[in-house]
C-alpha cells in the first residue's frame, strides 16, 4: 500500500515499500521530503528535498522563502547585535542557494560557501571532509583572508541533518583555525537519531562553544537490517543506461544578462550584504531579458542552475517568476532545479522522487576529471522552455557538444535558453616583484592632528617645524607667473572672526542631517559596488572628514571597521606615488577607495586618472580605480556620490581647524625626497579652535535619524543612471570665456572650492546663483571682508562659483588684491 500525501502518492513509498524504510516525525515531513535510491557504497537511500530545488522542479518562491524564513528564525535567536557579527557558511554543492538564502533573511551577515572547484591563485582558508558523499573533500576560498577570523557566531547550512558527522568535521577544522564562542546548525529537516544528538551536545561541551541548531522541521529514518545490501541489489536490478539522444526537436538561443561587472556570482568567494543589494537592483532588468528570450505562449518554464552556482540561477527564476505574476496577461508557471554530481536510480512511478534522468558529461573541467553529470525531473516535465543558467567557466564546447547538457535538454523541450554569469575569481594579491625603500608607519593622532588614532593614518611626513607660509598675495603673484606651484608653499592660515565661526555652527546645525544622508548613501554605493571591505583613502585634506564619516557610517550601520588613510595629490603633479607603494604593500590595490569632500569642475578626478595610469606603467602595480567616491558632486563628474546638490558642507568653510589641525599638503624638492611622503604640517597651537572633532560627531550623532532616507537614496542611486555628464566642465570653459580669464584653473566652481579661493587665493569676483540662501552666508560674509564683489547670475549650474584673480601682480591692482583690472 502506498502512503499518502493530501491525497497524492507520497514520493518515498516506493522506496518505503521495497526496502522497509521509514520516515517518522513532525506532521509535514513526508511533504518536505521523498525517498530515492543511489549508487553510493556508504549508504542507499537518499532523502530527497521537495523544497531545496535541486533534485526536484519547484516554485523558487517557494524554495527561496524556505531558507529566507530559516535566516530570519537565526536572527530571532541571535539578536540584531550579534547576528551583525555572524558568518553563514553553505554547503556544496547541494546547499548553496540554501545557505545563502538563509544569509540573505539573516541580512546582516556575509556569506561563504565550500566548494570543490579549486581555483588558482586563490588562497585556501580551510577544508573539511563529507564522509557519506560521493565526492568528499570541500575547500573554503573567502576572497578576503579575514572573513573566517572573528569571534562572531559563525551559522552553518545544509539541507539536512543527518548524522551530524559533516557538521562535526566542519566545526572541529574550524575551530582549530578560527576558534569562536558560538555556531549555530541550520537545515531543512534535522533527521538525526537520539544518539547523534548526543554526540553533538558533548562535542560543544568539549570544545567549550554553544552550538544551537535551527531547522524546518525533524524526524528521523528507521533504517532495517541490511537495507544497504538490499539497496544495491535493488538499483542493479532497475538501473538501465541512459538512453542515446539521437534527435533534438528544440533550438537554443543566448541571452545576455548582463550581470553586473564585478559582482559575484555566488558565495564561493564570499558575498556580503552590501552585494546582495547591487544584484537586487540588477535582477528586475536581467529577468525582464530573459522573459523576452521565451517562446510566446509558453505556459511553464524550468530555470535549471548548474552544481554550486545555485544562488544565482534562484534568484533569477523568483525574479521571473513575480514578473508573470504582475504582467497583464497570464504568464508561464516558473520552476526552478539544477544539475548535479549526485548519481542517483530514476524510476518513473508516482511514488519516487526521481522520475527521469539526464545524463551528460562534465562541462567545467573539474579538478577530479571527467564524469557524468545529472538533471533530475525535467524530461518529461511539460516544460515549454528551459533556461540553462550556467557560470563563464562552464560555457564550453563539452556544453554546446552532441551529448553535452543543452542537446539533452533540446531533446526534451523545444526551446532552450542559454544564460551564463561570469565567473568571479579574485585577483591575487599584489606582491612586490623587487624591495621597495622602506617607507614609515601612517602619522596618527594625536601626534600628528587631533583625530583619534584609529579615525586616519596620514601617509604624509611631518614638517610642522619648517616655516612655509607666505602672504596670500605674495603667493598669488609666484603662482600665476610660474614662478613657483602651489603646493611648493602654504597660505597663511586664516583665523576665523566671531561672526564666522557662529556662521560655522549655524551651517553645521542647519545640515548635519543632510550631510548624514550624503555620507550614507555615498558609503552604501562603495559597499555594494566597490568593495565589500572597502580601503578608504582620502585625498588630503578636504576629504579627510569625509573618509572619517564614511568610515563611522560603515561601523554604525554594518559593523566593519574600515581601514582609513589620508595621501596627498597635487593639481599638475599627481598623487604621492610612495603612499600608493605604501598602500599595495598593505592593502590589495582593487579594495582602495579614494575619496574626496567634493567634485568642482572635475580637475582632481582627471589628475588622480593620469596619475594612476602613469603609477601603473612606471611600477607594474596595477588595481587601484581612479574612481573617486565623493559626498558631493555638483559637477557631475564622478558615479560615486551622495549627492550631487550644490550645498554647503561646513567643513569647506573652515581650514585646518576642521580637518584635525592639518594643513594643506606640500611638494617641495628640498623638503620631499624620492622616497619620501609628500608633507604637512600640524598646527598644534590652533587647538583652542579646532571644531573637527566637533563637525564629525554633529554629523555621526544624526546617523540613527536618516537610515530609512539613506537606504532609499542608496536604493535609487543603485538601480539610476549615473554616468558623469562632464555639466561642470562646460560651465566652467563657457564661463572663462564669457569673463575674459581664457584659464579654466582660475574659476573655481561650487560652495566648497569658492570658499578656498577666498580664504586661500586672490579672489577678483563671486558669482551666485540668483535666489541662493544661508548656504553662501559664510561666502558673502568672506567676500565682505576682502571686498569682494558678489554677482547674482540666473541659470548658473552651481549655487556659486569663485574667480580667483586672473594675471595678478601686486604692481598691477595693488598689494591688497581689491583693484581690479585685467
Amino acid at each position: 500500500m502506498k502512503y499518502a500525501v493530501n491525497n497524492a502518492v507520497w514520493s518515498g513509498s516506493w522506496v518505503a515499500e521495497r526496502l522497509g524504510v521509514e520516515l517518522v516525525g513532525d506532521d509535514g515531513l513526508t511533504g518536505l521530503l521523498g525517498l530515492a535510491l543511489r549508487r553510493n557504497p556508504k549508504r542507499a537511500h537518499l532523502l530527497v528535498s521537495n523544497v531545496l530545488g535541486k533534485h526536484v522542479p519547484q516554485s523558487p518562491s517557494v524554495v527561496y522563502g524556505h531558507g529566507f524564513a530559516l535566516g530570519r528564525r537565526v536572527r530571532d535567536l541571535l539578536g540584531t547585535d550579534e547576528a551583525r557579527t555572524a558568518v553563514v557558511l553553505g554547503y556544496a554543492e547541494t546547499a548553496t542557494g540554501l545557505g545563502h538564502s538563509v544569509a540573505d533573511g539573516l541580512g546582516l551577515a556575509p556569506y561563504l560557501h565550500s566548494t570543490r572547484r579549486p581555483v588558482p591563485g586563490v588562497a585556501t582558508a580551510g577544508g573539511f571532509e563529507e564522509s557519506h558523499s560521493h565526492a568528499t573533500s570541500h575547500l573554503l576560498l573567502p576572497e578576503d583572508p579575514a572573513l573566517l577570523v572573528g569571534e562572531g557566531p559563525l551559522v552553518l547550512v545544509d539541507d539536512e541533518f543527518s548524522t551530524g558527522n559533516t557538521v562535526l568535521n566542519t566545526i572541529r577544522a574550524l575551530h582549530e583555525r578560527y576558534p569562536r564562542r558560538r555556531y549555530v546548525v541550520v537545515a531543512l529537516v534535522d533527521m538525526r537519531s537520539a544518539a547523534d544528538a548526543g554526540r553533538l551536545e558533548e562535542f560543544a561541551r568539549e570544545i567549550g562553544a554553544r552550538v544551537d541548531l535551527v531547522a524546518a522541521a525533524s524526524g528521523t529514518v528507521r533504517l532495517p537490517e541490511g537495507v544497504l545490501e538490499k539497496g544495491q541489489e535493488l538499483v542493479a536490478r532497475h538501473e538501465s543506461p541512459p538512453m542515446p539522444s539521437t534527435q533534438s526537436y528544440g533550438r537554443t538561443t543566448r541571452v545576455e544578462l548582463r550581470w553586473p561587472r564585478g559582482l559575484p556570482d555566488g558565495g564561493r568567494h564570499g558575498f556580503t550584504p552590501a552585494h546582495r543589494e547591487r544584484l537586487e537592483g540588477a535582477l528586475p532588468a536581467m529577468a525582464a531579458r530573459l522573459a523576452e528570450a521565451l517562446p510566446s505562449g509558453a505556459r511553464r518554464v524550468l530555470v535549471l542552475g548548474f552544481e554550486e552556482l545555485m544562488y544565482a540561477p534562484l534568484r533569477l527564476a523568483r525574479e521571473l517568476e513575480q514578473l508573470a505574476d504582475t504582467a497583464d496577461t497570464v504568464g508561464p508557471e516558473v520552476r526552478y532545479s539544477t544539475t548535479t554530481r549526485s548519481p542517483v536510480l530514476a524510476v518513473d512511478d508516482p511514488g519516487y522522487a526521481i522520475r527521469s534522468r539526464l545524463v551528460f558529461p562534465a562541462h567545467d573541467d573539474p579538478a577530479d576529471g571527467p564524469g557524468e553529470r545529472y538533471a533530475y525531473n525535467v524530461a518529461g516535465g511539460g516544460f515549454d522552455a528551459v533556461v540553462a543558467v550556467v557560470d563563464s567557466v562552464a560555457d564550453t564546447p563539452a556544453l554546446h557538444a552532441p551529448d553535452g547538457l543543452l542537446a539533452q535538454l533540446a531533446a526534451h523541450t523545444p526551446h532552450v535558453v542559454l544564460a551564463v554569469v561570469p565567473s568571479y575569481v579574485p585577483e591575487p594579491l599584489y606582491v612586490p616583484e623587487r624591495p621597495l625603500p622602506m617607507l614609515p608607519e601612517p602619522l596618527r593622532g594625536p601626534a600628528f592632528s587631533s583625530y583619534a588614532p584609529e579615525e586616519v593614518g596620514w601617509l604624509l611626513q611631518d614638517l610642522s617645524d619648517v616655516t612655509l607660509e607666505a602672504p596670500t598675495e605674495e603667493r598669488e603673484e609666484a603662482i600665476q607667473s610660474g614662478g613657483a606651484h602651489y603646493a611648493e608653499s602654504l597660505p597663511v592660515e586664516y583665523q576665523p572672526t566671531e561672526q564666522y565661526q557662529e556662521l560655522f555652527h549655524a551651517a553645521l546645525e542647519d545640515s548635519a542631517a543632510r550631510l548624514a544622508r550624503a555620507v550614507g548613501a555615498v558609503t552604501e554605493l562603495v559597499l555594494a559596488e566597490r568593495s565589500p571591505r572597502p580601503v578608504l583613502v582620502s585625498l588630503a585634506r578636504a576629504g579627510t572628514p569625509i573618509g572619517i564619516l564614511m568610515r563611522r557610517w560603515a561601523q554604525y550601520r554594518h559593523g566593519l571597521d574600515l581601514p582609513h588613510y589620508a595621501v596627498s595629490i597635487v593639481r599638475g603633479r599627481g598623487i604621492d606615488a610612495n603612499a600608493l607603494r605604501w598602500l599595495a604593500a598593505h592593502h590589495d590595490p582593487r579594495d582602495v577607495v579614494f575619496v574626496d569632500g567634493w567634485t568642482g569642475k572635475g580637475a582632481i578626478t582627471r589628475e588622480l586618472a593620469d596619475a594612476l595610469e602613469e603609477f601603473e606603467a612606471s611600477d607594474g602595480i596595477t588595481g587601484f580605480d581612479p574612481e573617486i567616491a565623493v559626498l558631493a558632486d555638483p559637477g557631475s563628474c564622478v558615479r560615486t556620490y551622495g549627492t550631487r546638490e550644490d550645498f554647503l558642507i561646513p567643513s569647506a568653510c573652515l581650514n585646518s581647524t576642521v580637518s584635525g589641525l592639518i594643513s594643506r599638503t606640500v611638494l617641495r624638492a628640498d623638503l620631499v625626497g624620492p622616497h619620501d611622503f609628500h608633507g604637512a604640517k600640524f598646527y598644534r597651537e590652533l587647538a583652542g579652535t579646532d571644531v573637527s572633532v566637533a563637525f564629525l560627531d554633529a554629523v555621526s550623532a544624526r546617523f540613527p535619524e536618516v537610515v530609512d532616507a539613506v537606504d532609499a537614496q542608496a536604493k535609487e542611486l543603485l538601480s539610476g543612471e549615473r554616468a558623469p555628464t562632464w555639466e561642470g566642465w562646460a560651465a566652467v570653459e563657457r564661463i572663462s570665456e564669457e569673463y575674459g580669464i581664457r584659464d579654466v584653473n582660475l574659476v573655481k566652481p561650487g560652495v566648497g572650492e569658492t570658499t578656498r579661493v577666498l580664504l586661500r587665493r586672490v579672489p577678483w569676483k563671486i558669482l551666485a546663483r540668483a535666489g541662493a540662501g544661508a548656504d553662501l552666508d559664510h561666502v558673502r560674509l568672506l567676500a565682505e571682508q576682502r571686498g569682494v564683489p558678489v554677482e547674482e547670475v540666473t541659470e548658473l549650474p552651481y549655487t556659486c562659483v569663485g574667480l580667483i584673480h586672473p594675471k595678478y601682480t601686486r604692481g598691477a591692482t595693488g598689494a591688497d588684491g581689491k583693484a581690479v583690472t585685467v
